[in-house]
């Protein structure tokens, strides 16, 4: 679960509103000075700062019976690449302290346009993996806005990169939103579930003649975004598809349409997200 759907739920902190949906661990948001904002609740605001703050955050997350799935980056790779590379760092030594297997970011191109991005994101990756070799954490670039949607952009950017410890966090839903077929879709998952390291599960109810046909990107997203039990994406295949390739690690929950919901809903619908998702491991 990503911990920015947690403040929905109505309960009095982020370990409470875990349980009270049934999940088992969640994804954590992770600011440049290193603090974990949306895991609300305690006295003292959780941070990764040092290792004993960390080992704090992930003390407190197993005497609930939880864990800490994943770490969650917002990066701007091509703005500040020395900072960037100082603070994913940091990040990866900390999920070496509490075990901790993956880490979202993002490479996108914000700066640098063009043709010009892929051989920078390429070297920007190759040098992420090198600082931080000791730490063995994997690095799941999200399939996220107009760039790593591209199906031919991130395998040419993985075969650039050349490490296993640069993989995929597989958005879904975005590649739909992106204007993929549906029926392309487990063609793409498949395609890289050997690279999958982390998941945001999404999915969108798309009218029945706009499913398989090439939509423009984005189209009508707002509109169609859904839950992921009432989504066009059959989730048993694509648990299958990644179980066949050795997938093993979390199913996460991102849930862009909430909104859409009273307040009073929302903790009943990531609940039974939850509980679909249980159903199929």
């Amino acid at each position: 679960m990503r911990d920015a759907h947690l403040s929905d739920v109505g309960e009095k902190d982020a370990w409470s509103a875990l349980r009270a949906i049934g999940a088992r661990g969640v994804e954590v948001r992770v600011t440049t000075d290193l603090a974990c904002p949306d895991l609300f609740g305690p006295e003292k605001p959780y941070s990764i700062t040092t290792n004993d703050d960390a080992k704090r955050l992930a003390d407190d997350a197993q005497a609930q019976g939880l864990r800490i799935s994943a770490f969650c980056m917002m990066n701007r790779f091509d703005e500040n690449p020395e900072e960037e590379l100082r603070w994913a760092s940091r990040v990866a030594s900390a999920c070496k302290t509490i075990g901790v297997g993956a880490i979202r970011i993002d490479v996108v191109p914000r700066r640098i346009k063009g043709d010009e991005f892929l051989p920078f994101a390429i070297k920007m990756c190759k040098q992420l993996v090198e600082a931080t070799a000791e730490t063995g954490v994997r690095f799941g670039i999200e399939n996220h806005g107009g760039t790593t949607n591209q199906v031919e952009f991130l395998e040419r950017l993985f075969d650039g990169v050349e490490s296993e410890r640069m993989g995929l966090t597989l958005d879904t839903g975005n590649f739909y939103w992106f204007g993929y077929p549906l029926s392309d879709l487990y063609g793409i998952y498949k395609k890289f579930a050997s690279r999958v390291c982390h998941t945001h599960c999404k999915s969108v109810a798309y009218p029945e003649e706009q499913r398989n046909v090439r939509r423009p990107r984005g189209w009508e997203y707002a509109k169609y975004c859904c839950p992921i039990y009432e989504g066009d994406i059959d989730f048993a295949r694509v648990v299958a598809i990644l179980r066949e390739a050795g997938y093993r690690h979390d199913l996460c929950i991102e849930n862009e349409s909430l909104g859409k919901f009273p307040r009073e809903k929302r903790r009943e619908v990531l609940a039974k997200e939850i509980e679909l998702l249980k159903q199929l491991i």
